[in-house]
């Protein structure tokens, strides 16, 4: 066919055009075949038989997980079982031993939904308040943990401290009272000088707070800054450093003080949220859908300081 060779005769040029063109399609698709994989959690190892688990899941908690041939102790286990089982296969490739106590650092169903498939012959070790929280909860709730294993729970209130030993290694499990919510557990880890800190941190976001104190959330916060830590393992997002939690601190301790002068005032609350000045914390994390935001936390001790009466006028920072 006259032509015919000219046709399909590709120049230099040529032949570097279609190899960009097949390497932009080729890009394409693994960008989108990228976006459709689902992100994995990620285990960090923080110190000798310590890890943390840090949930890809934003909805779902943290772990921390202290292993042993004698058994594993785990803190917080994720929102619900399918979570559950994401944090047991990561155990897994690390221990066969058996988990033997979960701590749950509060009642929320994110910390403690998990508990029936990560460890469902474990002493689950928790607070009064937290152990209440659960029995009392709808049966849609409820069911989101292991009601059952609260019958064997170890229980303790502000002020008391429990000692575990895991393998060769101490375990320090205390409450420091009302804080983000009625019943919060810290989970002081010495020998690795780490903190499982559960949802009175989260690294560089704002918290949503529950019915708890943020004037001693500021003091539990100071107490754990004063711990020889090196690596802090928050509720949510990414393993932290003593940096981060000062930061998270002094956020909390700036807030408290704009809206315990203004409230002192008389100022009312939606006048409060509109003159707040916290420009040193704009890349925190804000969650409107979860009540995680600078004008959602100000309404929240705000309601603490009303409800305090007329010497509800708060702490400041020294």
């Amino acid at each position: 066919m006259p032509g015919s060779a000219n046709r399909f005769r590709f120049t230099g040029s040529d032949r570097w055009k279609s190899v960009l063109c097949v390497l932009r399609g080729l890009c394409g698709v693994f960008a989108v075949l990228a976006s459709t994989v689902p992100a994995s959690a990620s285990v960090h190892k923080i110190g000798p038989d310590l890890y943390a688990y840090i949930s890809e899941n934003d909805s779902s908690a943290n772990s921390t997980f202290l292993v042993s041939e004698q058994g594993i102790l785990v803190v917080d286990t994720g929102l619900n079982t399918q979570e559950g089982r994401k944090l047991l296969d990561e155990i897994r490739k690390i221990s066969p031993a058996p988990v033997r106590w979960i701590v749950n650092t509060h009642y929320h169903p994110d910390h403690r939904g998990g508990n029936s498939v990560v460890g469902p012959e474990a002493v689950v070790i928790s607070t009064y308040e937290t152990r209440a929280a659960v029995l009392n909860a709808p049966p849609d709730k409820a069911t989101q943990s292991a009601p059952n294993g609260y019958v064997v729970n170890q229980v303790f209130s502000k002020g008391e401290r429990l000692t575990l030993y895991v393998g060769n290694h101490e375990v320090q499990i205390y409450s420091p009272g009302p804080a983000h919510t009625m019943g919060d557990v810290v989970v002081y880890f010495p020998d690795q000088h780490a903190i499982a800190t559960g949802d009175l941190f989260l690294t560089n976001s704002c918290p949503a707070m529950d019915q708890g104190d943020m004037e001693n959330w500021i003091v539990a916060l100071d107490h754990m800054l004063a711990l020889p830590v090196e690596h802090v393992v928050p509720g949510h997002f990414e393993v932290a450093t003593k940096n981060e939690l000062q930061r998270f601190r002094n956020y909390l301790a700036d807030l408290r003080d704009q809206v315990a002068r203004m409230h002192g005032n008389g100022v009312s609350l939606d006048r409060i949220q509109k003159l707040l000045v916290l420009r040193a914390y704009k890349d925190f994390r804000q969650f409107p859908k979860y009540e995680a935001t600078f004008k959602d936390n100000a309404a929240a001790y705000y309601s603490q300081l009303e409800h305090r009466g007329p010497q509800g006028k708060g702490r400041t920072a020294k």
